[in-house]
């Protein structure tokens, strides 16, 4: 499988994925804010699609957080999921099965990811270092 590698304002990118909500504002400001930078990532709408458990397990190790760390509470709250209850992979279980309790956007590049809270806080894990 080739490896995609794009030059993005002299810097050299793989691919860019984006955990995106599009009735999420701050998912939506992210999103513009990578287009604004030259930057064509593929979207993928995580409320259709979610990650599997093993992709989640993943992207919380690039994030260097737990999976109580991206817990929406209100949302978890509402799908009956009790976080203090459950350790980490019974915990990124019910975030598979309930992806609206996953914290959003999450942006991932070149083997790092995270969190588009503010949006520009992407913009790190854009560079090939």
């Amino acid at each position: 499988m080739a490896l995609r590698v794009r030059q993005i304002k002299g810097i050299a990118m793989r691919k860019v994925v984006i955990y995106h909500n599009p009735r999420c504002t701050k998912s939506r400001e992210t999103l513009k804010l990578l287009a604004e930078n030259g930057v064509r990532a593929e979207i993928v709408e995580y409320l259709k699609t979610p990650p599997t458990a093993e992709e989640l397990a993943r992207i919380l190790s690039m994030l260097a957080k737990s999976p109580r760390d991206i817990l929406r509470k209100k949302e978890a709250a509402a799908a009956g999921i009790d976080a203090a209850g459950m350790d980490d992979d019974s915990l990124i279980r019910a975030m598979v099965a309930h992806p609206e309790v996953i914290e959003r956007p999450i942006v991932v590049a070149n083997g790092k990811a995270a969190l588009g809270r503010p949006p520009e806080s992407v913009l790190s894990v854009l560079h090939d270092r």
